[in-house]
């Protein structure tokens, strides 16, 4: 027997292994299955180059579970090691057999999966003892046994062992008694070993028999050692792709279409990616590609590791060249991963770029569902936006698609305004928008649909891309002041109408929760509706940008803000004007008249004390100033009331309102209810 200490800088190594080197417990199992599939690998090519001569007979991984022995078993028909090896591969962490073997064999090696040879110490996050019983496939060789407790003392025994390869005995710690459990290794076999390139079996099938499951004779292999992307694409059918993605997304719908990666310069990279049906909703979209390494899983976390946008595609990526026992920020950071994003950007480009170029058609059948992922691109990767602008539509209020260049082109003439600005109309909600959609369109624009999870912030990029360009929603103001032509004509009302007006409408402007209402008195035609209801375009834009980015939530604890458009040249507002002269006249004169008087006043005061200096105006003229502006808000205040009062009893106001309210959804309970009743009343 041999006994002795494992080769390590410190004592302190299985903490280590325990805490830092892996993310996650149950990688262990990865590790040991990974391990024993190695050794398969590198008989079968030892076989190939005729430096074993056995027969290599049945190649199948082998996991048991002992529950009253408190043990899995990790069995191979592999290489197996002889007492040296041992010594050499497992009792020296500095070294790789790994590497030994690959430097070797390089030029044919059958796809070995460790890189670092640490991947074996992984099974005492789990383990209080791990034993190894194996045997050289070399001729003559002796099967030997090494044990190790977790501390860096380690003991080698002659053992018995019939057959080549190796048992890694794993004796479970009492506080991971959840891996004893045949679900939990039937899932973690599912999630790491699923498309591993030797037959792994775990138990047997099972059969429906006298009431009950049993098994039969027959091994439950658990994973397809030849999956779709190890395959030539020449050999496979839709009906492959789609039925391989099935086997991956049992829940989701169909995909829209896939990119079969496949280059062996300047690095090896195998996959597939599919392009789901993405209507909404980035977030659960993410987390939906598999990262392999050697038919290996390594992680689904793959930000950083592949473009962000690009998580939200599906599918498989496997590479040699992806470092498998490490950190996912060490994957971030590393050369090989950079390049290997890059390169699926651009496949994903020239992807987008020939089925657009080969079937447009049936490319604007999808881009409802491409869009999001398409914004979400151009956004995040500058690169990408600089491929992406010769593929990516703008869809019209009419359901045609364009390119940038091609939308451009349609508007250029008839929506550029008075200052040489080109402005792009938008909606968000056709139906909600409907009126000011028809408002345009009566004008000859187009209005483009904006209605995606992530246009708000395209839009914002677009202004900046586009060379004296701006966007604005189609509800943001009257259409000849969102494109003016020419200066906009001026009111005929005199200013006391005017504001009377304004007072008159504001008075009876509900109070909404988070919103506030400006009025405005703008002349717009006798055609032009009597009312109008407008957003703000900076406002409203600032306020849908708080959503996705920090440090703007100040403006997303602002209320909404409206403005209430009066066309003082419809007959209706006409009629409320004349109304309101005739009824409140008289009640205002006297108002009007100290109010001018005390306003004269209030100019000569400040007027007067404007050539002195402050310290020079005493308290008596101070109080004269004070007394006379409280004068004028009193005289104000009653001016308010006479209009409000007067307005409280005119239906046309109320109607009015009501009517610009209903327009943009604005309008309901107990003030809908009134409205209905109100109308019935004015109908009969």
């Amino acid at each position: 027997m041999q006994k002795g200490n494992i080769g390590v800088t410190t004592e302190n190594i299985f903490p280590v292994i325990k805490k830092f080197l892996y993310s996650d417990h149950e990688i262990f199992l990865r590790e040991m299955v990974s391990n024993a599939v190695d050794a398969t690998q590198k008989l079968k090519t030892l076989a190939d180059k005729g430096e074993f001569k056995g027969e290599l007979g049945d190649l199948t991984v082998r996991i048991a579970i002992d529950e009253a022995a408190g043990t899995i078993t990790i069995s191979d028909r592999g290489i197996g090691m002889t007492e040296e090896e041992i010594d050499k591969y497992i009792n020296q962490i500095a070294f790789s057999g790994v590497n030994d073997f690959l430097e070797k064999y390089k030029d044919n090696a059958n796809n070995i999966i460790g890189h670092f040879g640490l991947g074996f110490y992984s099974s005492f996050m789990v383990s209080k003892k791990v034993e190894i019983v194996t045997r050289s496939h070399k001729d003559g060789a002796k099967a030997v046994k090494w044990s190790c407790d977790g501390s860096p003392a380690y003991e080698i025994d002659d053992a018995e062992k019939e057959d080549r390869g190796s048992d890694i005995i794993l004796y479970i710690d009492d506080d991971c008694k959840e891996f004893l459990e045949k679900s939990k290794i039937e899932e973690l076999l599912n999630k790491y070993c699923k498309f591993l390139p030797v037959p792994v079996a775990f138990g047997k099938k099972t059969e429906w028999k006298d009431g009950k499951q049993v098994d039969t004779d027959e091994d439950n292999i658990i994973n397809n050692v030849e999956p779709l992307w190890t395959k030539a694409p020449s050999t496979l059918k839709d009906e492959d792709y789609k039925s391989f993605y099935r086997t991956l997304y049992p829940m989701q719908d169909e995909p829209m279409f896939w990119i079969h990666l496949n280059v062996d310069y300047p690095f090896n990279l195998t996959g597939i990616l599919y392009f789901p049906r993405i209507k909404s909703n980035i977030d659960l979209q993410r987390n939906k590609i598999q990262l392999y390494c050697n038919q290996v899983f390594v992680t689904d976390q793959v930000e950083g590791i592949v473009p962000e946008f690009l998580t939200l595609l599906h599918g498989v990526i496997d590479s040699p060249d992806i470092p498998l026992n490490v950190s996912r920020s060490y994957l971030q950071s590393d050369r090989d991963v950079k390049k290997i994003s890059t390169y699926i950007t651009k496949k994903v480009s020239d992807r987008l770029q020939s089925i657009f170029k080969e079937d447009r058609k049936g490319y604007e059948e999808k881009w409802d569902d491409l869009k999001l992922f398409i914004n979400y691109g151009m956004l995040s990767e500058e690169s990408f936006y600089d491929r992406a602008k010769d593929f990516a539509l703008m869809k019209d209020s009419e359901g045609k698609y364009f390119t940038f260049d091609e939308y451009r082109t349609l508007i250029k003439d008839n929506q550029t305004d008075k200052d040489g600005q080109l402005v792009y109309l938008y909606s968000t909600d056709k139906e909600e928008q409907y009126s000011y959609i028809e408002s345009a369109k009566a004008k000859g624009y187009s209005v483009m649909m904006l209605d995606g999870q992530l246009d708000v912030p395209v839009v914002s990029m677009l202004e900046q891309k586009l060379e004296k360009s701006r966007f604005t929603r189609v509800d943001s103001d009257i259409i000849d002041r969102i494109i003016a032509k020419e200066d906009i004509k001026k009111s005929e009302l005199n200013d006391d109408e005017r504001d009377n007006l304004s007072d008159v409408f504001r008075s009876q402007m509900p109070q909404l929760p988070k919103s506030e209402f400006y009025v405005e008195v703008q002349s717009l035609g006798e055609t032009g509706s009597p009312v109008v209801i407008t957003q703000n375009e900076y406002m409203r834009r600032m306020k849908d940008m708080s959503r996705f980015q920090a440090g703007m939530n100040f403006y997303a604890q602002m209320p909404d803000s409206y403005n209430l458009i009066l066309n003082s040249d419809h007959p209706l507002i006409k009629k409320v004007v004349d109304d309101c002269a005739a009824n409140t006249a008289e009640a205002l004169k006297p108002i009007v008249s100290e109010l001018k008087g005390q306003e004269a006043r209030r100019a000569a005061l400040n007027q007067s004390q404007g050539k002195k200096k402050p310290e020079e105006i005493t308290q008596e003229e101070k109080d004269d100033l004070q007394n006379t502006e409280k004068a004028i808000t009193e005289q104000k205040d009653k001016k308010k009331a006479v209009l409000t009062d007067y307005a409280k009893g005119n239906s046309i106001v109320h109607q009015l309102i009501d009517l610009a309210l209903l327009q943009n959804g604005m309008l309901k309970g107990a003030s809908l209810d009134a409205f209905l009743k109100r109308s019935i009343e004015l109908i009969k």
